[in-house]
């Protein structure tokens, strides 16, 4: 019976990279998983916008009705005839213009009907009504 001996045999010079490969794409792949998990939960202090005013203005108007009974529309103070004539014009530029009326908790409950009645006789049907969140 002849014995092998283990070291005939021929040495191998080279290095099995496969495993190797196989960590580094791995620990890619957990890298890669974990910046972008960490990117999304950054919270970041962001700069305020300069006070100038906006080059377009918005399309919605807003009437305030004050508790002595003074009415807005935007921040100009208007009567109702000024009123009906300005929503008139507004109305003819934008036929869907969009308007929110603010009351005042304690104003007449009929100047706000007011200038409800205003708004059915102008046709304007995109209206909203101002609110504020009852805090408990």
């Amino acid at each position: 019976m002849k014995y092998r001996n283990i070291f005939d045999a021929k040495i191998s010079d080279e290095i099995n990279v496969t495993p190797l490969l196989d960590l580094a794409w791995t620990l890619l792949v957990v890298f890669i998983i974990a910046v972008t998990a960490a990117v999304q939960g950054i919270k970041v202090n962001l700069p305020k916008a300069s006070n100038a005013p906006s080059l377009q203005k918005p399309k919605t108007k807003a009437i305030s009705v004050m508790n002595n009974g003074q009415i807005y529309l935007d921040a100009y103070p208007v009567s109702m005839k000024e009123l009906e004539t300005m929503l008139r014009q507004y109305k003819a530029a934008d036929p869907s213009l969009p308007v929110v009326i603010k009351g005042d908790a304690k104003v007449h409950y009929q100047k706000i009907i007011s200038v409800l009645d205003l708004l059915q006789r102008l046709d304007i049907t995109q209206l909203g009504l101002v609110t504020q969140r009852l805090v408990r």
